[in-house]
């Protein structure tokens, strides 16, 4: 999908450049820097503080052995002062990077919330790629495991270098030389280190590479059950009405069945890759006073000497080990990059279908109604749904699309709409006039039921009068005790009120065109006839296009237009 399962090292450092560098060039970029020059100090202040604890080790260590009292003390004190410099640095250099996670993500959340909603990317995303699976989950936990796996690996591989090159130069004095076959070699310690973490290295990447890849299906497997879950829970009532439990545990079953079964796949080789570098790093800690001892034995140093080169070289180890250490990290980063990439590669295909004229486009102009011009809708497979449709709208006229289910008409509101991707035409809608579309299931939004009767509108924008009356209008007056109660008015509110919920919407509004799509077919003949006869009265120059199989609404309607669509062949527009 979109190329999220990798491209190698040069892809994906191409696709965390394209996530990342946005914010660095952004208008926040003096603070980020400033942060992260801040962090970046104390990171380096506490690595120098490591190399002064490596020298206070090796004094304390041989004032024990010399029995120096004095030097004892002195050393106690250098301690304390150190360790609590050190302390202070590490506290605020952990606070201050989690200030830098915060803000950047904060940054790359509205960035990407932006993409999604422009240009209906967020609808036609699963029209022009459908395998660009759970964008919630994508939005929420990938660019929060990005942004804080991101500065983790950096700080870490920085602290690595820094801490590498300091101790380098430490364990190379410390070391001495060795004679080996005739060959004297200085410093042998460092080409020990060397050697140690390139072979441990190179067996965990063996072992571990498959992480990558089982991380990015446990990442969209979990996404897929929360899905599952959250689906039971917005249709309870469907569910029981049609006794669907049984069915409904052993789809979610299923979906939890996958995820354990990677799940186990993950565990397995991490068990793997624990096996090795739990092994690897047990035996780091006593190899480096094996490989010295001969020297301490032979009287060339003293204790302090040995300890102090023991920690040096599990400090170069351990920067050269750095790879191993990280890798399971390093394999969830990747595959979060993966799906965060392909998901922004998927947004920027739905937003270029647009931005290049492919799809229905919806402009404003002179015309004088709401007007589709030559329509040519498509479905997703490339063939021709409805070919060569031309529809206006006058201000004040009500017109009825009819047709045979599945002829497509509601695609057809949809072009009209601008959010259908797949064909060629323009529809205009006059300057300055403004269109409400109604759905068969409105949408209803989360908060308080006025916002929801006020929706897109700002509740504040309508008085609370215009609002109550609006809503006894709709036959829902017996809500309006509870028009600031925050609820989640799609589940509390049967389907028909819903649908009188959309004529409140309308009502209070008042657009210029109205589009209904079945917009009453949970209601009953009575209440459609009110709501329409309603909808005509208060909304006089309204135009609406309404798509409706009870012929009751007919009388409603100035006209009547026939979407005629035979087997096998584009549908086309008909008076009738």
């Amino acid at each position: 999908m979109n190329g999220e399962n990798g491209g190698g090292i040069t892809g994906t450092m191409r696709d965390v450049a394209a996530l990342a560098l946005p914010w660095w060039r952004s208008e926040e970029r003096g603070k980020a820097f400033l942060l992260l020059g801040v962090v970046i100090a104390l990171t380096l202040a506490l690595v120098g503080m490591e190399v002064a604890f490596s020298f206070w080790q090796a004094r304390f260590y041989n004032a024990l052995q010399e029995r120096d009292w004095q030097r004892f003390v002195r050393e106690l004190g250098f301690f304390c002062i150190l360790a609590a410099i050190y302390i202070v640095a590490a506290v605020y250099q952990l606070y201050l990077q989690q200030a830098l996670q915060i803000r950047w993500r904060r940054w790359l959340t509205a960035r990407m919330l932006a993409g999604w909603l422009a240009d209906f990317a967020y609808y036609r995303i699963h029209l022009t790629d459908p395998r660009t699976d759970n964008p919630d989950q994508r939005i929420a936990e990938d660019l929060r495991l990005f942004v804080d796996k991101t500065l983790d690996l950096g700080l870490g591989l920085l602290n690595a270098i820094v801490t590498l090159f300091s101790f380098l130069f430490v364990l190379w004095e410390l070391s001495g030389s060795v004679t080996v076959l005739g060959i004297d070699i200085p410093g042998y310690m460092v080409w020990v280190a060397l050697l140690y973490a390139g072979i441990g290295t190179w067996i965990t990447h063996l072992i571990g590479r498959r992480l990558i890849r089982l991380n990015f299906a446990q990442q969209k497997l979990e996404a897929d059950f929360r899905y599952g879950l959250v689906r039971v829970r917005e249709n309870v009532e469907g569910i029981a009405f049609h006794r669907g439990e049984a069915d409904e545990q052993a789809a979610l079953a299923r979906t939890y069945a996958q995820l354990l079964d990677n799940w186990w796949a993950v565990a397995g080789r991490t068990k793997m890759l624990t096996w090795f570098t739990a092994f690897y790093g047990q035996a780091a800690s006593v190899f480096p006073i094996i490989v010295a001892a001969p020297r301490y034995f032979s009287g060339a140093i003293q204790i302090g000497d040995l300890f102090q080169t023991a920690t040096a070289f599990g400090q170069v180890r351990s920067s050269l080990s750095w790879v191993i250490s990280s890798y399971r990290l390093i394999a969830e980063w990747k595959a979060t990059v993966d799906r965060l990439a392909g998901f922004e590669r998927a947004i920027a295909t739905a937003r270029a279908a647009a931005e290049a004229g492919d799809g229905v486009r919806q402009v404003s102009g002179d015309a004088t109604g709401l007007a589709g011009d030559r329509l040519n809708v498509r479905l997703p497979n490339g063939s021709t749904l409805i070919e060569d449709a031309t529809l206006t709208v006058a201000p004040g006229e009500a017109v009825l699309l009819g047709g045979r289910s599945g002829s497509g008409k509601t695609t057809l509101l949809r072009a009209l709409a601008g959010i259908w991707p797949f064909g060629q035409g323009r529809v205009t809608v006059p300057a300055g006039k403004r269109a409400l579309f109604l759905p068969q299931r409105p949408y209803i939004p989360l908060g308080t039921l006025r916002a929801a009767i006020a929706y897109p509108d700002n509740a504040a924008g309508h008085t609370d009068d215009a609002v109550r009356e609006a809503l006894d209008a709709a036959g829902l007056g017996t809500l309006a005790p509870v028009l600031d109660e925050p609820d989640d008015w799609s589940r509390r509110l049967s389907g028909g009120e819903q649908q009188r919920l959309a004529f409140a919407r309308a009502f209070l509004i008042r657009p210029d065109f109205v589009v209904l799509d079945e917009a009453t077919a949970s209601l009953d003949r009575d209440s459609e006839a009110t709501l329409y006869g309603l909808l005509r009265e208060r909304l006089p120059h309204a135009g609406i296009l309404s798509v409706a199989h009870r012929e009751s609404v007919a009388k409603f309607h100035d006209r009547r237009v026939e979407l005629v669509r035979e087997a096998g062949q584009p549908g086309r527009l008909a008076a009738a």
